[in-house]
């Protein structure tokens, strides 16, 4: 479904994802692991379309030069210089880190403003799914997302890319700041979207432990390279990353 094939990211002279190569198959749930600065969203943003707009404006202002290198091809078609927009209409979604929502409106009127792809009909049945997946939202659908906890506006985030009927979701850094209980509950949640919404997911993370179970398969990213990479059990059961992030 997704090939990312010897991308090289700079911004200015400074190297922010090395020849890295990585493919994401239909259907599973491939895992994105690395700790600060590793190039996780670099990388999502690359994939998503967002890093040429950013390319973009800053070329404009005459600021940050970025420069990317590389193929990324989706659904066999080469998107490497298409733009964010056409990214999404063809079913790439990235859902961002620290839950970015718009925190003047409230929980519906989030979940309707990232509707803008579908009729109205699939819109009401898209909202009652989420708020069937996240149940948490029900009494809080007229409270503005400003006012919701961390747990909950990640929720609202998930739910509004799940809005643009994604066929490829991409979470960067889901779980982050969030407390051990609403990591399970989002964890659990990310399965059941896979399963029932026919959604294939690319997952980055610092927080492995809770991510490996999950996953069919996982790269690990260090300083941009790719250091290693095999099925969730083979890295949650590699003495490395038992090291390097379970503390063991």
């Amino acid at each position: 479904m997704l090939n990312v094939d010897k991308l090289m990211v700079f911004y200015e002279n400074a190297i922010a994802i090395n020849e890295l190569s990585i493919e994401v198959n239909r259907g599973e749930i491939v895992g994105i692991i690395g700790s600060n600065s590793a190039g996780k969203t670099t990388l999502m943003n690359t994939v998503s379309g967002l890093l040429l707009d950013t390319k973009l404006k800053e070329q404009r202002k005459g600021g940050e030069r970025i420069t990317i290198f590389g193929r990324i091809s989706f659904l066999e078609q080469d998107i490497t210089d298409r733009w964010a927009d056409e990214r999404v209409k063809m079913g790439i979604v990235l859902s961002r880190e620290r839950h970015p929502v718009f925190v003047e409106s409230d929980v519906e009127e989030n979940l309707k403003i990232a509707s803008y792809l579908l009729s109205r009909a699939e819109m009401r049945e898209k909202i009652d799914y989420i708020y069937r997946i996240f149940p948490a939202l029900v009494p809080l659908r007229k409270r503005k997302a400003g006012f919701l906890s961390g747990g909950e506006q990640q929720m609202l985030a998930i739910g509004m890319s799940l809005m643009a009927k994604p066929k490829l979701m991409l979470l960067d850094e889901p779980l982050l700041g969030l407390s051990p209980a609403i990591q399970v509950k989002l964890i659990e949640s990310i399965v059941t979207i896979r399963k029932e919404a026919d959604v294939t997911i690319l997952i980055c993370e610092q927080f492995a432990r809770p991510v490996l179970p999950i996953i069919d398969r996982g790269y690990v990213l260090e300083n941009g390279m790719l250091t290693l990479h095999g099925t969730g059990e083979e890295l949650y059961n590699n003495p490395e990353i038992k090291a390097a992030y379970f503390g063991v």
